[in-house]
């Protein structure tokens, strides 16, 4: 068993497979698992944005997990994505982790509406007492609420946080938290953002692509985050390589990217459900060519 934190390292998340006929394919998911452990993941988060929680029904959402934690080998981690318009939602999804095996839950803020700082601390406190380690996700792009570094603070010193997924994308992010919370966990958010977060300290990824790229991205994570100066020098090249393919993450098609860059490496990535629909071709053929160049050099899959 793995004595490092579960949610330290590289804890992909995951797109989730679907069938032609866009139901769910449980199998697929299952060998996918797989897979991400055999080429060096540390752990899975489905059920995040990547994995069209919102899309799925109760049973399909409780279902991925199931099938996650059966599927994952001895030490890989399983963070549960417990995000939902509310508290109690959110607390049920993570009673629901608890049960099904999961090691920790990957929470983003109430996003029924712009939520303030009492509402926020409130919805953090409410699924921690669940009992699993929640990772806090900061994405106010998405949200519209913003965990800025003393909300991200306070809600630690109250034990209802252990680390926090900054997907704002900015690193000047980082040096502020750990300021005015030194023993919170920093998890890299943005895939574009892997070198210069991982410098500032973080301990953990959670990545979208590493579903398509798996080894590359585990190494260029391992380098960034040695704390050895000497293996940046080839973080820098692998980084400099990849960066084209991992800007596709931070866009409003990332899920679609994502999974066509696993079909055009041979793996399965599948269609998305409504309202995603297949990309305008121009999209495609961008996203198609800088999956063919980074395999060119040598990072396929």
């Amino acid at each position: 068993m793995s004595q490092k934190a579960p949610w330290h390292g590289v804890i992909v998340a995951s797109a989730l497979p679907f069938k032609e006929d866009l139901s769910v394919d449980y199998d697929r998911f299952a060998e996918h698992v797989r897979f991400l452990a055999d080429n060096g993941c540390d752990g899975i988060a489905p059920n995040g944005s990547l994995g069209e929680y919102q899309n799925l029904s109760e049973q399909e959402r409780a279902q991925v997990i199931k099938t996650a934690v059966d599927a994952a080998p001895e030490g890989f981690s399983v963070m549960a994505g417990v995000g939902a318009y509310g508290a109690l939602q959110s607390a049920h999804w993570a009673e629901q982790a608890a049960e099904a095996g999961a090691d920790c839950v990957m929470l983003l803020p109430p996003n029924t509406y712009r939520a303030n700082r009492e509402q926020v601390k409130h919805h953090y406190a409410t699924v921690a007492a669940v009992g699993l380690p929640v990772v806090g996700y900061n994405n106010p792009i998405d949200t519209k609420v913003d965990l800025v570094p003393d909300l991200i603070a306070g809600i630690h010193e109250a034990g209802h946080m252990v680390g926090v997924k900054e997907f704002t994308g900015d690193p000047r992010r980082i040096y502020e938290i750990k300021e005015v919370a030194p023993s919170i966990d920093i998890l890299i958010g943005t895939d574009d953002s892997v070198l210069e977060v991982g410098i500032a300290g973080a301990v953990g990824w959670v990545a979208g692509y590493p579903n398509a790229i798996p080894k590359a991205t585990v190494e260029l994570y391992r380098l960034s985050t040695s704390g050895d100066v000497r293996d940046l020098e080839r973080a820098k090249v692998v980084y400099r390589d990849l960066h084209k393919l991992l800007r596709w993450d931070t866009k409003t098609e990332f899920v679609e990217s994502i999974k066509l860059s696993m079909d055009v490496l041979g793996l399965y990535g599948g269609p998305c459900r409504p309202p995603r629909l297949p990309l305008p071709k121009d999209v495609a053929d961008q996203i198609i060519a800088d999956t063919k160049e980074a395999a060119a050099k040598g990072y396929g899959a």
